[in-house]
């Protein structure tokens, strides 16, 4: 019996979704965009963490030391920084190995190089190089060397960048927010449009709920229906949405790619094309159905 009443959910709920083939694909179309909308946010996070990975590569806190620094106290302060949540790595550059880098970098300014053969001497201390797991990080960093009573310790650089890592981390807080927005504003958009699209279905049908109820059946039975329409809509959806990212990741992905210097969009979209999918799928039969429940809740008086 239970098959029998599957069987009679999901034909009426067919029989509804294309009684109304219009507002059907016009819902349909709204939600694609909706979940096209997060499918977007998907890649452009990609986009966007690779990107910001390769920046704060380049980007760091350096702890210059004193000429006449023991090594051992430049080494333990280094252990110190490792232990720390903040810090993800620490580079010794020794003084030999600040004079090779500083020599390779003005390999082509013969005046620079004649004035160290002059000075005979190396002018250049020590340094530890410091990498933060994120911008806001380095902050900490740069106080945790400033008020660690570090005696050997001639100047931190931090004071020099602040500027780049306050707006690195404002640009990387305001571009998630500004997706996560859209997607929201979306998502609203597509529950009224499916709210309003099962209300419709409710009112056509309306003679069809009064025969069921007179025969006694169950509130589950009566409702059912509309809601495996809110979850086709969702389905078809997704669907239509996952392969429209086919044309437009083959386009994109290498200008992107040169453009970001992130991976290639396709290549991204074609290896996690199961995750990708699931993942809108699941957000359009969300949709789908909780603007149906809360669609039967308000408009169907069973």
């Amino acid at each position: 019996m239970i098959f029998i009443h599957i069987k009679r959910i999901v034909l009426g709920s067919f029989v509804s979704f294309w009684r109304h083939g219009v507002v059907s694909f016009t819902t349909i179309m709204v939600m694609v965009l909706a979940i096209f909308m997060v499918g977007s946010l998907i890649l452009f996070q990609v986009l966007l963490t690779s990107t910001l990975d390769q920046v704060e590569q380049k980007v760091d806190v350096i702890a210059y030391f004193k000429l006449d620094a023991p090594e051992d106290d430049i080494l333990q302060i280094r252990e110190l920084l490792l232990r720390t949540s903040e810090v993800n790595s620490v580079e010794y550059i020794s003084r030999d190995r600040a004079l090779e880098i500083f020599k390779d970098r003005n390999s082509d300014n013969a005046l620079i190089a004649s004035a160290l053969d002059e000075l005979g001497d190396n002018p250049l201390g020590a340094s530890l190089r410091i990498q933060a797991h994120s911008p806001g990080d380095y902050q900490s960093v740069d106080r945790f060397l400033r008020e660690g009573g570090f005696s050997s310790i001639d100047k931190v650089n931090y004071r020099d960048n602040e500027l780049v890592y306050e707006r690195l981390a404002l640009v990387l807080s305001v571009a998630r927010q500004t997706g996560l927005g859209i997607v929201v504003v979306l998502g609203v958009i597509a529950f009224l449009v499916v709210f309003n699209t099962i209300r419709l279905a409710i009112y056509t049908a309306k003679d069809e709920i009064g025969i069921m109820r007179l025969v006694g059946a169950a509130n589950w039975y009566v409702r059912a229906p509309f809601l495996v329409e809110g979850a086709m809509h969702g389905v078809f959806a997704s669907v239509f949405a996952t392969l429209m990212f086919w044309p437009l990741t083959l386009w994109l992905g290498p200008k992107a790619k040169s453009f970001f210097g992130g991976p290639d969009l396709f290549i991204y979209y074609t290896q996690h094309f199961g995750s990708f999918f699931v993942t809108l799928l699941l957000v359009g039969v969300i949709i789908g159905v909780f603007s149906s429940f809360v669609a039967t809740r308000k408009y169907l008086k069973v």
